[in-house]
């Protein structure tokens, strides 16, 4: 039987606890997605050797990473759950697609430049050529939809870019991938700074809520979250910090942001 299923194709890096950000913005998605699409969904632990690991550590959370996917809801019979290391074709891709890609490219990645300044004495060439390999991870699998956040949203633009010029020198040999627009989902932020997004490498240990906290330590770090100075439950811009918390409350209940605020109104 044929399977008319486009392919889709996403990851996560294997290093640190995944938050509750990844589970309600990515993971808990690609549960939905299993039957509409025929899945592809990595660890990346090439992609995590950009910053020096500890090979034995790495190997650990590489592991732990696939358990949270199988225990989030991702069913291996349905889904290709693989290590990226594990398949050679990746690397050898990479090597192959770096030599379609110019430095100018590269130069513009705003990843890059913020990665750069967060690890100053460690800038390599992996991590330069970071949106390479990934790519090669994309087109690899003749991808069709790859779910992108915006801070990806370069990175497939480039591996687009590259698929073409490498189809244009050649023979039609990429599929060119599209983005992935799925349900809208709210955007979970940092507990302890609503301006910036929940992430499992923030220093701060009360910003983020990871998948791994036992129940005490999630309510601690709620009771800790960053609200404002009056006692009004209102959704609002003016209120990140309120809005943060009812987004993560109506996310994981169902509820819609105005039952939240009819809910816990008077309550502040």
């Amino acid at each position: 039987m044929i399977n008319d299923k486009k392919v889709l194709y996403s990851a996560m890096q294997s290093t640190g606890t995944l938050t509750l950000g990844n589970y309600l913005g990515a993971l808990n998605n690609w549960v939905k997605l299993s039957d509409e699409f025929e899945t592809f969904y990595a660890i990346a632990d090439l992609h995590s050797l950009t910053v020096r690991q500890n090979p034995a550590d790495l190997r650990k959370a590489a592991k732990d990473l696939y358990t949270l996917y199988v225990a989030a809801g991702l069913d291996p019979e349905k889904n290709c759950i693989y290590y990226q290391s594990h398949v050679s074709a990746h690397a050898e891709l990479a090597w192959i697609l770096n030599c379609y890609t110019y430095m100018g490219e590269l130069n513009r990645m705003t990843q890059y430049k913020d990665k750069s300044a967060k690890h100053a004495d460690n800038i390599n060439a992996g991590l330069f050529t970071y949106p390479v390999l990934m790519a090669a991870d994309i087109l690899l699998y003749q991808s069709e939809l790859v779910p992108v956040g915006a801070d990806q949203k370069q990175h497939l633009e480039i591996a687009r870019d590259i698929a073409n010029r490498f189809n244009n020198a050649y023979s039609p040999t990429f599929v060119v991938p599209e983005p992935y627009i799925g349900e809208s989902t709210a955007k979970i932020m940092s507990l302890q700074d609503p301006s910036k997004k929940m992430s499992k490498s923030d220093e701060n240990p009360n910003a983020s809520i990871l998948l791994m906290d036992d129940p005490d330590t999630i309510i601690r770090k709620f009771k800790r979250a960053v609200t404002d100075s009056d006692t009004e439950i209102r959704y609002s811009d003016e209120k990140p910090g309120i809005k943060n918390l009812i987004d993560i409350y109506s996310s994981v209940t169902g509820k819609t942001v105005e039952e939240v605020e009819k809910e816990f109104d008077g309550k502040g």
